[in-house]
């Protein structure tokens, strides 16, 4: 019996890390990606070399699959309409992709069916915006590990930066003084039926994910807040697929959206090797009408460390890589990456965490210190 064919639009370390389950799942992945060497290229059934938003490369990888999912939302939204029109399959639908991948659109979508979101506004309502310093900045589109995020602190240095990205479309929303981040990953089938992962806690640092822990160390009540929140969202927009949700939790207690991934996420990375099906899976169940299976951690909990260029160079850091390895319940995704630069995704390490002893925060650190040592 002839495999079921998946086609990926984007081939970096997301699609490839959904090859873990093609065998299992009897799956080809076909990728649509720019660069030979890009993560899932490696992994690829056959691969499509073209812009992600080449919708005529789309096209070609259209006639050769059964269904088109994401890696990625860089996508020329309008150009692939047309393709939709014309009976190509995508899953997620472009309908539940079109209020979210313009960040202001998405934050009005979210307050539209009533989920929580720091205030916002548009930069042409800037004067009526009741919201005191510091105040974020966020480009409206192409904004990702930080990049397109700014926090500013006065007057001038809001004129400042309106002056510098005066080309770029942007939005302004209040800086909320947060208690901790956190995440979930939800995931729904086509027949609408919606699993949630753990609720976990991220850290961040200057806008960029260094480590998550899961579950978070927060009250059962907000996991069935964020559940019902992630149900609420996906059921609305008729979603099949997998999407991440990013919260602050406040000082009063309020789980508040921050943005939504409408694909797999770095906050659920841990779920490759704490849980018996990966996020990477869940998606690919979803979008092929498989049943979606479970969602709980084969441990009592995880956590995960980015592993970030901090030096432009070409390097495989073999040697820090195998030193992390050795280290006790420790898995190791390296994504096979030629060039180092500041802040780049090169990999990431899990470390299980199998009794009630263990600080996941100074595994982290501990990590850290071997990884960012010179």
């Amino acid at each position: 019996m002839s495999k079921q064919r998946v086609g990926v639009i984007g081939g970096g370390q997301l699609a490839w890390m959904m090859g873990t389950a093609t065998e299992k799942l009897g799956l080809e992945l076909w990728i649509q990606t720019p660069q030979k060497d890009d993560p899932a290229v490696a992994i690829a059934h056959e691969v499509i070399f073209a812009p992600i938003d080449d919708a005529n490369a789309t096209e070609k990888l259209a006639q050769k699959c059964d269904i088109i999912t994401f890696e990625n939302e860089f996508i020329d939204l309008d150009a692939l309409r047309n393709l939709e029109a014309k009976g190509v399959c995508f899953r997620p639908k472009l309908s539940a992709l079109s209020p979210l991948l313009d960040k202001y659109e998405q934050r009005s979508y979210l307050h539209n069916i009533g989920i929580p979101v720091p205030k916002f506004t548009t930069l042409e309502n800037i004067s009526s915006f009741n919201s005191d310093f510091p105040l974020v900045v966020k480009a409206r589109r192409h904004g990702y590990d930080g990049q397109g995020t700014f926090i500013v602190k006065t007057e001038a240095e809001l004129t400042s930066l309106l002056q510098r990205l005066k080309d770029v479309p942007l939005m302004l929303e209040e800086y909320v003084p947060f208690e901790k981040e956190l995440a979930i990953m939800v995931a729904r089938s086509i027949t609408g039926q919606v699993v949630t992962y753990p609720l976990v806690a991220t850290y961040q640092k200057e806008q960029v994910c260094r480590w998550v822990i899961a579950p978070a160390h927060v009250p059962e009540t907000l996991q069935i807040q964020a559940n019902k929140i992630g149900k609420h969202l996906l059921t609305e927009l008729d979603v099949v697929g997998i999407f991440g949700i990013e919260f602050f939790l406040t000082s009063e207690g309020e789980l508040l959206v921050n943005e939504i991934a409408p694909r797999t996420h770095n906050s659920g990375h841990y779920t490759l090797d704490a849980c018996d099906i990966s996020q990477f899976e869940m998606q690919l169940r979803a979008v092929t009408k498989h049943q979606l299976g479970s969602t709980q951690l084969n441990c009592l909990g995880a956590v995960m460390i980015n592993l970030l260029g901090y030096e432009d160079s070409y390097s495989d850091y073999a040697e820090k890589r195998n030193k992390i390895a050795q280290l006790p319940n420790t898995y190791l995704h390296w994504y096979g990456k030629k060039e180092c630069r500041a802040g780049r995704k090169l990999g990431h390490v899990t470390v299980l965490i199998k009794d009630h002893t263990t600080d996941p925060e100074m595994i982290a650190k501990k990590i850290e210190s071997i990884w960012y040592s010179h």
